[in-house]
């Protein structure tokens, strides 16, 4: 069954709407990525950061507070008209929450449990509930006043792209009519310095697939799409296939040979229908971390022997965890909009000097044109800990 994306909210180190996300994405603009200390001791980081005060959190939802579920709110109110509209035509016990994410409120967390070390005691907005891995559906469903089933996903760096599979699936079980599916991830300390002790996070901007990548940088993200069986009144763009594996060949490091990213992309193809030649466009994971980008330069060039044109976005927007799975489905989503006058795509953005043990691929220039021709296909992987790997296909729906 088709799962139609009829309705995209987004925040992240872009901007704070579709509109200048766009923008910003299709021109190649990393000013989002600024150098902050504060996050590892001793240590200067670029960080994607989303900029300015966020929405506040009705007073009647307190006990949710986080910064994950501020950043999820400022996703949900961009489509908050379509939400409604979805509610009245299904009903709320029609409509799913699923959401990936790795941080919830852990910064919270820590804060509190700082100041319970400190002083003896918790601070009095201290709240178990805000660390909770389901707290940004939970949220979600409270705020909404949703009771389908509502849950979250965390599969490390694929949580999101698994929280849009999963409500695909609550679609074709004849669960849902309706799913807002999606992810959101927050700057902390923990992530920051958990991926710093394992000495995969770059001083300089990220540089993937370069001789030169030393690594990734770090951003956060929310991003919210309304997922239904019918095409709606806009122009139908649709998750066409999705494919996962679990390689399980290492804690943190990938499989060298890409065994189980190629299992992943064949898998979304397969249940597509489609044959590589067929798409348009692949949003690497693109981590810029050795291992990361030997692995998937190695799938994509089997999978794609006649070339495929590829970028990795995370130069621009950091490497937004568990929100990146659905972030990145969402450049697909942007890149196939009707707004997307110009047919531009992601450009890749990094120093142009290639790894000579690395396959060559077909990097987007800003220069690269989609085809305005339906249908379109566009596929973004994403890979996790532990050998999760998904690729999604999102396309012009049929």
């Amino acid at each position: 069954m088709t799962a139609y994306l009829n309705a995209l909210g987004l925040v992240c180190a872009l901007g704070r709407d579709k509109q200048e996300v766009a923008r910003k994405l299709f021109a190649g603009d990393c000013g989002g990525m600024r150098e902050q200390t504060g996050w590892v001791p001793q240590r200067t980081l670029p960080v994607g950061a989303v900029q300015g005060k966020l929405a506040t959190l009705p007073a009647d939802m307190s006990r949710h507070h986080s910064r994950n579920n501020q950043l999820l709110l400022e996703a949900t109110l961009q489509i908050r008209a379509d939400i409604d509209s979805a509610i009245q035509t299904f009903g709320r016990d029609r409509i799913g929450v699923v959401l990936g994410t790795s941080t919830s409120g852990i910064d919270e967390a820590s804060q509190g449990l700082a100041h319970y070390l400190r002083e003896k005691q918790f601070p009095a907005e201290y709240d178990y509930q805000q660390q909770e891995l389901g707290a940004p559906a939970n949220f979600l469903a409270d705020w909404l006043q949703l009771s389908g089933p509502a849950y979250v996903i965390s599969t490390a760096c694929t949580s999101s792209a698994r929280a849009l599979m999963s409500a695909q699936r609550l679609l074709d079980l004849g669960i849902c009519d309706a799913v807002l599916c999606g992810g959101v991830d927050t700057l902390c300390k923990l992530t920051l310095n958990g991926f710093t002790a394992l000495e995969a996070v770059s001083e300089q901007r990220c540089n993937p697939f370069s001789v030169n990548r030393n690594g990734i940088n770090i951003g956060e993200a929310a991003v919210l799409f309304l997922m239904t069986k019918s095409a709606g009144d806009s122009q139908p763009i649709a998750l066409l296939g999705s494919g996962a594996s679990s390689d399980a060949h290492h804690i943190s490091a990938p499989e060298p040979a890409g065994r189980g990213a190629l299992q992943a992309m064949r898998k979304a193809l397969g249940r597509a229908n489609l044959q590589p030649e067929q798409i348009a466009y692949l949003n690497l994971h693109g981590t810029a971390t050795q291992h990361n980008d030997a692995m998937e330069s190695q799938a994509v060039a089997t999978l794609f022997p006649a070339g495929v044109h590829c970028s990795s976005s995370k130069p621009m927007t950091g490497h937004t965890l568990g929100a990146a799975g659905a972030l990145e489905a969402a450049f697909c989503w942007l890149s196939l909009s009707t707004d997307n006058r110009e047919h531009a795509l992601p450009p890749h953005v990094w120093d142009g000097q290639p790894d000579p043990e690395l396959p060559p691929l077909q990097w987007v220039t800003p220069a690269t044109r989609l085809t305005s021709i339906a249908p379109r296909y566009l596929m973004s992987n994403s890979f996790a800990f532990g050998g999760n790997n998904v690729s999604l296909i999102i396309g012009d729906a049929p």
